[in-house]
């Protein structure tokens, strides 16, 4: 019976909750409103009673009603707009973009074949040709696609195997580099993962701190290899007498190249020495913002033709696309920047006063450590949206570097691997069949201590 009605009791009580807070603090605290908006779209997020991005609008409806738009005592709606609006949600569509004219022209099976055909057939060589495959291409398509893009490959490889091996260390761990490939090439450019965007935008709305495309490939890229490269040590000597066994009853294919191919690899280099390379063409006198560079490649695809009759991206290709991600952006934003009126964030940036009398590097490692762990059952987007103008708030107060947390906290954010439901990617290879639960587990922790350790060391020498 409850099961009947789980759907509508669970709702009401978001509701009634939400509602007896505004009443018993009699509406005119934008302290207790935001917290009421905040936590109701929190719980609507963690039941997902309702999609996740419909949530994300929530501001839209609430915000004006409970004061948090208020500015002179008039509404000003442009603060939604801001929100909504953001510049890194249309580096984000750029991204998608670029993510979908790849995987429709097949271009991230090129790739994998050729990286394959280089590392050769031996096991520990096949894992390494994935691990690279899904770390590369996750820069720049979500990790999630890229995952969803490899799985077919990987299955392909392990279906070949003898019966007996096909439950084998190679198997648990080909499947493996491809959930944890896809969420360490996530932290490689700040297109990779919704969280860093995420990041970034919060830094540049509430504490007018700019990153760019090239500041966080500075970081991210070196911390990317460094983990990459973590993972396959630890696959190579766990795979024990496995690694240097050949598999022949795979091939991989090589096929020529087509010239539709070609054309979008040069689009996708556009993208990449635009953004990598502004500062240097700002002293030719050309300036651009990466949102500029972004829409500009999205612009190409759509008028590069293909031949007479399409070209590289037609718009019914869009309906692929994750919109409701873009939204979500908008939402999480919309509600850190109603925290921050509402006092919330300086309420809470000042209950860390403690952790405050702990040795700086301990803070940071505690923060890290908290990040990494905490996402294994938290939407990693989520975490970032709600902790960053948190620790944000508290580094300024207490002197502490806040690009050094923000980047810290972000990238543990992204690099949870023990958990099936920690990332989509972990979530996708486990529907293989071939993983148990206690298997990912204890992988994932070594993998965490492990990515919880680099963090700290990127973090604390280089940052």
């Amino acid at each position: 019976m409850i099961q009947k009605y789980y759907k509508s009791i669970i709702i009401a009580l978001g509701f009634i909750i939400f509602g007896s807070i505004i009443l018993s603090t009699g509406g005119k605290s934008l302290f207790w409103n935001a917290i009421s908006m905040a936590g109701l779209m929190i719980y609507f997020w963690i039941f997902e009673v309702i999609p996740i991005y419909l949530t994300a609008l929530f501001p839209i409806i609430l915000a004006a009603p409970l004061g948090l738009l208020d500015v002179d005592g008039k509404v000003d709606s442009n603060i939604l707009a801001k929100s909504y609006g953001n510049n890194m949600i249309f580096i984000f569509l750029g991204g998608f973009m670029l993510a979908l004219a790849l995987e429709k022209w097949n271009i991230h099976l090129q790739i994998a074949r050729a990286i394959l055909r280089i590392v050769g057939n031996t096991k520990s060589k096949i894992i390494l040709g994935f691990l690279l495959s899904t770390g590369l291409l996750s820069m720049w398509v979500s990790n999630t696609a890229t995952a969803l893009m490899l799985l077919p490959m990987a299955l392909a490889v392990i279906k070949s195997l003898p019966s007996e091996e096909q439950n084998s260390r190679f198997s648990l761990f080909l499947l493996l580099s491809i959930a944890y490939g896809s969420s360490i090439g996530g932290i490689g450019t700040i297109v990779g993962s919704p969280p860093n965007l995420q990041m970034a935008s919060i830094l540049s709305n509430q504490f007018k701190i700019e990153v760019d495309f090239i500041q966080w490939f500075i970081i991210g890229f070196p911390l990317c290899i460094l983990m990459l490269s973590a993972c396959y040590l630890f696959f190579y000597i766990a795979l024990g007498r496995e690694r240097n066994k050949k598999i022949d009853s795979f091939s991989m294919e090589k096929e020529p190249w087509t010239k539709t191919q070609f054309k979008v690899l040069a689009v996708f280099l556009v993208f990449v020495i635009l953004w990598s390379f502004k500062d240097l063409i700002a002293l030719a006198g050309i300036t651009y913002s990466d949102e500029s560079v972004a829409i500009f490649g999205t612009v190409l695809l759509f008028l590069i033709p293909v031949d007479r009759t399409k070209n590289l991206i037609e718009w019914s290709d869009t309906s692929k696309l994750p919109w409701g991600i873009l939204l979500l952006f908008g939402g999480g934003l919309a509600m850190a920047d109603a925290l921050a009126k509402g006092g919330v964030i300086k309420w809470l940036s000042e209950s860390f006063v403690d952790l405050n009398n702990f040795p700086y590097y301990l803070i940071l490692l505690i923060l890290i450590a908290s990040a990494v762990f905490a996402t294994e059952v938290i939407s990693n987007l989520a975490l970032v949206t709600i902790l960053i103008p948190i620790i944000g708030a508290f580094a300024n107060e207490y002197g502490h570097p806040i690009i050094q947390l923000s980047f810290a906290i972000t990238f543990g954010a992204s690099l949870a691997f023990m958990l099936p439901i920690g990332t989509p990617p972990n979530a996708i290879a486990f529907s293989s069949g071939h993983i148990k639960f206690n298997q990912m587990a204890k992988v994932g922790f070594i993998l965490n201590i492990i990515s919880i350790t680099l963090i700290f060391l990127i973090s604390y020498f280089f940052l």
